[in-house]
């Protein structure tokens, strides 16, 4: 049995369960490229930032604009274009970073969310249009007759449609659990990767104001000390 006649013999609603499963596969197709191109090269972009920031922390800003094309090369690349920010405000650059990013991570859920909840509706809605053209010239007196042969076979029919809403449904909610399992732990990597890169600045930010208080104090040594003490 090919697809036409299963449309056929599923009646209308087969052909929005037809749309659907276009367009939850398309979206399943194109987040699967995205989270494999993205989970390939993760690692290595963010130890190759990662390690440069911490030898040296000039040339980790050029490191990351070159690495922007990644998400999290992108997350890393918000706080290192900023000129000496205060720590609050390098922290702040990393949570609205990992927030844009993750957003973008999500996007697709939405039509597979659809999908699943509508899927199934559909496929019973298709059953029941089905049930009542089978059953609406059914006459009590009819029953065990010749003209109730069919009736059977209008039923399976009406069943096709029910089947093909609930696969549509299944296959999309598989890959939509798929795809937050990956989520989930993208929000772990950010935190670790943002976490480790914060910390290198903070202790870099505590270095520089360490040696300008040194300078300062040295300065005020100089100004208060008698030449004639010389």
């Amino acid at each position: 049995m090919n697809l036409p006649d299963i449309i056929q013999k599923g009646g209308p609603a087969m052909w929005p369960l037809l749309f659907l499963s276009i367009l939850a596969l398309s979206t399943i197709l194109e987040r699967l490229w995205f989270w494999a191109r993205m989970l390939l090269k993760e690692g290595e972009v963010s130890t190759r930032i990662l390690e440069t920031a911490a030898r040296n922390w000039d040339l980790a800003s050029k490191v990351a604009r070159e690495n922007r094309k990644h998400p999290i090369g992108e997350l890393l690349y918000a706080p290192l274009r900023l000129s000496e920010p205060d720590p609050d405000v390098f922290h702040l650059a990393l949570e609205a970073a990992a927030d844009e990013q993750l957003a973008t991570m999500r996007r697709g859920d939405k039509i597979l969310e659809a999908t699943i909840a509508i899927a199934p509706l559909l496929g019973l809605l298709g059953t029941v249009l089905g049930l009542i053209y089978s059953l609406g010239d059914l006459r009590i007196g009819d029953l065990g007759t010749a003209s109730t042969a069919d009736v059977p076979i209008g039923i399976g029919q009406a069943l096709y449609s029910t089947a093909a809403g609930l696969i549509v449904a299944i296959f999309s909610l598989i890959f939509y659990r798929l795809f937050q399992a990956f989520w989930s732990n993208q929000v772990r990597v950010f935190r670790k990767a943002a976490s480790e890169l914060e910390l290198i600045y903070r202790q870099r930010w505590m270095e520089i104001q360490e040696q300008s208080y040194a300078f300062d104090v040295n300065d005020v040594n100089l100004e208060t000390s008698d030449p004639l003490d010389s």
